[in-house]
């Protein structure tokens, strides 16, 4: 018997296969109007593959990528910034 990928295996699986094209499509893409439509038609297809209880988180995943990537409006973090320790032992701020 063939153990069939679930629902959720097989989004994960477009989601990577996205994340990994991503480089190759921008290098790709003869315009920036390309590039959208590019993105536009693989983030379409995972939206449309993706189950009702699934579908919101699966959007804010698509837009983290979209944003990395210049699809989508946001704020781009490039770098990680470390919390800070308090001061002394009675500052918690």
């Amino acid at each position: 018997m063939q153990d069939r990928p679930t629902a959720d295996a097989q989004l994960e699986a477009q989601l990577a296969a996205l994340e990994l094209e991503m480089p190759s499509l921008q290098l790709r893409a003869g315009s920036v109007f390309a590039l959208a439509s590019a993105w536009a038609q693989r983030h379409d297809a995972i939206v449309a593959a993706t189950p009702a209880g699934l579908l919101g988180k699966m959007e804010v995943r698509l837009r983290r990528i979209g944003i990395r990537w210049g699809m989508m409006d946001g704020t781009r973090m490039t770098g990680q910034f470390p919390v800070l320790p308090p001061r002394g032992p009675g500052d918690a701020s």
